[in-house]
Order: structure tokens, then C-alpha cells, then sequence
């Protein structure tokens, strides 16, 4: 009897103690269910998401980094402009019309030769008067011309002196590129290049040959006349009076019998000047150098013959050597002669 008592003790004991255990772990999952559904806004946006889902309707929250496309459109589009950024341009080098100096030519027919020295390929010719915008002058007095080319400081006068040339350097677009090089191009003087090649003697006195040192040089070898530095005293009176060089040669061959003349080797006069007939040796001028009698030469043919209309061999013949009357045929029989050692 008493240990059903125990017993029945026990039994309430156990069943409070799982009523008890039971109760806490219904209150914890209510506290769980109240948490997992508290929010009924939430729940409201969900459902109404749901809805604008299930009519085809898209609700599209473009993120900040995602560019929304522009609608389209029937005008052409127009290419994006850089913020602060300029045009493009062309930055070139516009060169002024200016230069150092001006020279003015002053010699009948002047060369104007590729490099700075007297045996240089001729690549132009200039005349008395004519006006050369110089950019420098060389150590050994040529003075390269802006149009390109050298030109013997000796034959050509200073007229006026730039002594603060500059090169101005500005922006021009694309645009203005052609317009600009047209007028540059039309006020920049047109080279007319001369042949390498030198002329075909003529009777005319005034005349260009296109000979250079080289080629007198081939002409006079093998005579008297050869390295008496001859070729560049020639090319002077050619350049200063016009002379053409093929007569200057030929009237010098002739009247000196290519040097071998008693007046030529001791005189050094090589054309016989101011040998009259009657007193020829004692008459003949004499000069220091064959050369000075070149100058000379030129001197007397330019200021007595030319100046006075006497331009052609024929005309010159009548009062050099009017004696002779075969004296234009063997001079022009010379002059030719000279031309075919050098082709």
C-alpha cells in the first residue's frame, strides 16, 4: 500500500515536470514564429511585387553604374564632345617672309650654285639687278640665298640688313593648312634650275656659257695657259660684265697663241692689248699676273664694245682686229672647237 503511494507521488512529480518542459519549449517557438512574422509590411511588398510580376509588368531599378540607353531617335547621332577639351590643330612652323639681308646682283649674269664653292654644280642664274634675300654669309664670302643655293659674295651688293629675324610659329587647323601653303607657295621666287650642262657657243658676246672651272680647265690643258689660275678670273669677267666665257678663251687662244706669245710669257698680257703695230712688244701692257690681264680684258670689251653696241663677234672683230679680216671666223672656229672637248 505504500509503495503505491510512492508511486503515485513519483508519477504527479514526472507529470509536472514534463508539463513544466513542455510549456518553456512552446513559449521559445511562439517567440520564433512571432519573429519570423512580424514584419507584415514586408510581407504586403512581397505579395504586391508578386502581383506586378504576375501582369508582364517589369520593375527595372537601374544601378548608379549602369548607363540608361537614350531612346532612339531619326536624327542622326551626333559624336560625343570632350568636356574641356580644344579642337584638334596643327601646330606647324609658318615661316615669315623674312630674312637677314638683301643683296642686289651686281654683276651681268651671276651663278648660283649648289654648294658654297666655285666648282659646285650651277643650279640658277641671276642678272644684274636682280634683288636676293641672303639668309648668311660663309666664312669664304658666299651667301646662301633663302630661295636656296650660294651665290659669290663679290657680285652682289648689301641693300638692307634684318639684324633680328625670326621664324613665327602658330596654330592653324586643317583647314587653313591649304589656304596657307598656296600663299606661301605663290610668294616664295621660283627657282629656274639650269642645266648642268653648258651652252652651245654663239656669235653673241653677252651671252651665258655654263661653263664652271672644270671645264675651262679641260679646255686650257695642255697648252701654255694651263695653271695660271686663269678659270676663275674668266668666270669673273663672265659674271661681271656678261662676257661669255666660250669668246673670252678663244680671243685669248688667238691672240696669244695659246700662251706661247713673247708678250703673253713675259707680260702676261694674253690678248695682246695695246700692242700696236708698228711698236707691238714695247706697246702691250703688262700685268703682275695672266689673270689681271683677264680683268682687263673685261674691262676694255665691256666698257668699249658692249656699252657701245657692240655685242656679236662680227661687230667686236671690226674694231679689235679690223686688220684681219678672218679674225670672227677664227674666233667662233675656237669657241666651237672648246665646246666639243667638253661634251
Amino acid at each position: 500500500m505504500r509503495n503505491k503511494f510512492y508511486h503515485n507521488i513519483f508519477a504527479c512529480l514526472l507529470s509536472m515536470t514534463l508539463i513544466f518542459t513542455m510549456g518553456f519549449g512552446f513559449e521559445a517557438r511562439m517567440d520564433n514564429h512571432t519573429e519570423t512574422f512580424s514584419n507584415p509590411i514586408a510581407d504586403i511588398d512581397s505579395k504586391l511585387k508578386q502581383q506586378i510580376i504576375d501582369s508582364n509588368l517589369s520593375l527595372i531599378v537601374p544601378p548608379e553604374n549602369i548607363k540608361i540607353a537614350p531612346l532612339e531617335s531619326s536624327e542622326p547621332a551626333l559624336p560625343p564632345v570632350p568636356i574641356n577639351e580644344e579642337p584638334r590643330v596643327d601646330e606647324r612652323s609658318n615661316l615669315e617672309l623674312s630674312f637677314e639681308a638683301s643683296y642686289e646682283v651686281t654683276a651681268y649674269f651671276l651663278n648660283v650654285r649648289a654648294e658654297a664653292n666655285g666648282t659646285s654644280k650651277i643650279i640658277d642664274v641671276v642678272s644684274k639687278g636682280n634683288i636676293l634675300e641672303v639668309l648668311k654669309s660663309t666664312d669664304s664670302g658666299w651667301l646662301e640665298l633663302k630661295s636656296g643655293g650660294y651665290v659669290y659674295g663679290s657680285y652682289a651688293k648689301l641693300i638692307s640688313e634684318d639684324t633680328s629675324p625670326s621664324v613665327h610659329v602658330e596654330k592653324i587647323s586643317d583647314e587653313q593648312t591649304s589656304r596657307k601653303n598656296v600663299v606661301v607657295q605663290a610668294l616664295q621666287p621660283a627657282i629656274h634650275v639650269q642645266s648642268a650642262e653648258p651652252a652651245k657657243p654663239s656669235s653673241m658676246i653677252k651671252s651665258i656659257s655654263g661653263l664652271t672651272e672644270e671645264h675651262i680647265a679641260k679646255i686650257i690643258k695642255d697648252t701654255a695657259l694651263e695653271d695660271g689660275g686663269l678659270e676663275e678670273a674668266i668666270l669673273e669677267i663672265e659674271k661681271t660684265y656678261g662676257i661669255n666665257s666660250y669668246f673670252t678663251i678663244a680671243v685669248m687662244k688667238l691672240e696669244s697663241g695659246h700662251g706661247k706669245s713673247e708678250i703673253a710669257k713675259t707680260k702676261n698680257n694674253l690678248f695682246g692689248l695695246n700692242a700696236i703695230d708698228s711698236d707691238s712688244y714695247n706697246q702691250a701692257l703688262s700685268f703682275n699676273t695672266k689673270a689681271e690681264s683677264v680683268k682687263k680684258f673685261g674691262d676694255i670689251i665691256s666698257e668699249f664694245y658692249i656699252n657701245q653696241g657692240l655685242t656679236s663677234v662680227e661687230k667686236v672683230a671690226g674694231k679689235y682686229c679690223g686688220a684681219n679680216s678672218n679674225w670672227p671666223n677664227l674666233v667662233k672656229s675656237i669657241m666651237n672647237s672648246d665646246y666639243k672637248k667638253i661634251l
